[in-house]
């Protein structure tokens, strides 16, 4: 056991960085998996580098992982870090600056080559042997590649590569020393997955166990931090992405309605782990469709919804451009359809690993002629569950296509969910007319306008449905000018209808004064955090989130009347604001971010004590 001094935090940011090919993303989500384990709260977020094929050891190579882990509520992966993990030179002339005064870099000394030096930039020397940057941070420098291949030293069959591929694993375990994480988790973890590769097992286990007991013996190392397990409500728990939590709704969405769920997807960053989670759950009656582009993807879902399954698509900005031709063709044909957009930095390709709030205006408005959509988005990584389930029930109530924001701060994010129980999940019911007499097929539920969904091959219930614009009641193709009015108006009417069965807006904070901080998706962590300290000092200044974006709740002109100011913090130039100025006749303030990062608490904070300020 250790003899070094033991000391007590509430919580813990911790990132590892290093190149795309050191591990550092499986590194962090492990050791994520131990400290919820632990009985921590945590939040994570992985950094993607947007070059697939960047030349190891540049900048626009580096892949970062960062944990927030605490004996308290987190809310977002935290503002700054307080240990950095530095594989090679790149990734701390990259991380560096998020690393708070004092705080913990660990840097693998062995990749700090002249060599690796030139190509991250440091032309001046080695920065770990600056005083400047000793005198800012805990330095320690280890030599990890040389350490690890010591350790697996002597196991057969295994490349000097594949040896060097287990240093992630070494810094793993000394990370988990330093910050008191249990390592049988991560031991099971390499049992399993490298079953059939006994020897890779065998070498991530012992780099694992050595970088622990380096931690343990190494005078150097002073870092022994302990967090305390965080208070939560009991049940059963698990670490949970935002991708993953939705491809778990719409499993969930089907097995509650008795459909069959087909996906049909285009591979897109992102949105991928989607369909890649959604393809492993065939036995829940799942069917995955990889198809050749993204029309061909959601116009099979739009085939598979005709045939009485739940059609569902995903893809992010670029892909709902090209699905909007298809997506109009749900609209007029008013059949159940999801469409999941995980939005990334833009216009064109853009920033694809990295996050933006930037399909809002697109999913609204993005498509020829009066094409009204409901919109939801989904707070959090888990809140990703409960909205791809509300989003199914939308559609199938409504008979209506239904857009859903995500985005790659949510998708790629992760917390602990509470596993809910079957039987506490909304009802979803679904009607197939099956009578012919009266039939037709747009008349409409007068509490809904839902038209009826019938099942091809029906015996007396043969339809007509396409493009073109439908006459009222019968289906029949109409070029008649006031039929055509007739039923823009009637689409539009019955997707503003949803807001009679959608929860009204609630505050968090005073219910009226000075200032309402008001977002959407995945701003809600970053603002929540930059508020609860203002309310622990009385600040006056509330908080209101927006997961109903079309229709937006019923009396969000009534919360807005009741604040002086409003401020909306997007990560875009403002396209909620945009929308809340246009409909609300209010002067929103606009707090808008396009850095391919997400906020950070003190941003927002900032920003607000600005506003109660002036």
């Amino acid at each position: 056991m250790s003899s070094k001094p033991i000391e007590e935090r509430a919580s813990v940011v911790i990132r590892f960085a290093g190149d795309s090919g050191d591990g550092m993303q499986l590194a962090g989500s492990l050791f994520a998996a131990a400290s919820a384990l632990a009985g921590n709260d945590i939040s994570n977020f992985p950094d993607y580098p947007a070059e697939i094929r960047a030349p190891a050891g540049t900048l626009s190579g580096v892949s970062g992982f960062q944990v927030h882990f605490a004996s308290e509520d987190v809310h977002t992966p935290g503002d700054e870090v307080d240990a950095l993990f530095a594989m090679n030179p790149a990734a701390l002339k990259v991380h560096q600056a998020d690393l708070r005064e004092g705080g913990i870099l660990v840097a693998n000394s062995d990749a700090f080559t002249e060599q690796n030096l030139r190509k991250a930039g440091y032309a001046g020397g080695n920065p770990l042997q600056e005083g400047g940057l000793r005198s800012r941070f805990s330095v320690h420098e280890v030599p990890i590649s040389s350490l690890n291949r010591a350790a697996v030293e002597g196991i057969e069959n295994l490349s000097t590569r594949e040896i060097d591929r287990t240093r992630n694993f070494f810094a793993l375990g000394l990370a988990a020393w330093m910050f008191g994480r249990p390592l049988q988790p991560t031991l099971d973890w390499i049992a399993n997955k490298f079953e059939k590769r006994p020897e890779i097992a065998e070498a991530n286990a012992r780099a694992l166990r050595a970088g622990y007991h380096f931690g343990e013996t190494a005078e150097v190392l002073d870092a022994n931090i302990r967090v305390s397990p965080a208070p939560a409500p009991p049940g059963v728990y698990r670490t949970l992405a935002g991708n993953e939590a939705a491809a778990l709704g719409l499993i969930a969405a089907a097995q509650r309605a008795g459909k069959t769920l087909f996906y049909g997807s285009y591979p897109i960053t992102p949105a991928s782990d989607i369909l890649h989670e959604l393809s492993r759950h065939a036995a829940f009656d799942v069917r995955t469709f990889q198809a050749e582009d993204e029309i061909a993807a959601i116009g099979a879902a739009i085939g598979a919804s005709f045939g009485g399954a739940l059609g569902a698509t995903g893809t992010s900005g670029p892909g709902l451009c090209l699905k909007s031709e298809a997506l109009n063709l749900a609209v007029m044909l008013e059949i159940p359809l999801v469409v999941i957009s995980v939005q990334r930095g833009g216009p064109s390709t853009g920033l694809p690993t990295k996050v933006e709030q930037s399909d809002l205006l697109q999913a609204l408005y993005g498509r020829n002629g009066e094409s009204p959509v409901p919109v939801v988005a989904p707070a959090t990584p888990g809140d990703c569950f409960a909205m791809a389930i509300e989003a199914v029930r939308i559609a199938f109530r409504y008979m209506t296509p239904v857009l859903y924001l995500s985005d790659s701060y949510l998708a790629n994010g992760a917390e602990p969910w509470r596993v809910p129980r079957v039987e506490d999940l909304p009802e979803i019911s679904v009607v197939h007319r099956t009578n012919p007499e009266g039939f037709l097929p747009y008349a409409r539920d007068p509490e809904t306008l839902a038209r009826p969904w019938v099942l091809p091959g029906t015996p007396g219930l043969e339809h007509r449905i396409g493009g073109l614009e439908k006459q009222d009641g019968t289906g029949a193709v109409s070029y008649d000018p006031a039929n055509h009015e007739k039923m823009c108006r009637l689409r539009a009417e019955k997707v503003a209808r949803i807001v009679e069965d959608s929860p009204p807006l609630t505050v968090a904070g005073p219910e009226s004064g000075k200032l309402l901080v008001i977002g959407w998706g995945s701003t809600y962590g970053a603002i929540r955090a930059a508020l609860e300290p203002l309310w622990a000092q009385g600040k006056p200044v509330a908080q209101a989130h927006l997961r109903y974006l079309n229709p937006f709740p019923a009396n969000l002109g009534e919360v807005l009347s009741r604040f002086k100011r409003i401020l909306v913090p997007e990560l875009n130039l403002g396209q909620l604001r945009t929308v809340l100025r246009s409909q609300y006749l209010v002067d929103a303030i606009g707090l808008a971010k396009v850095q391919g990062k997400p906020f950070a608490a003190r941003e927002i904070r900032s920003r607000v004590l600005e506003l109660l300020e002036a």
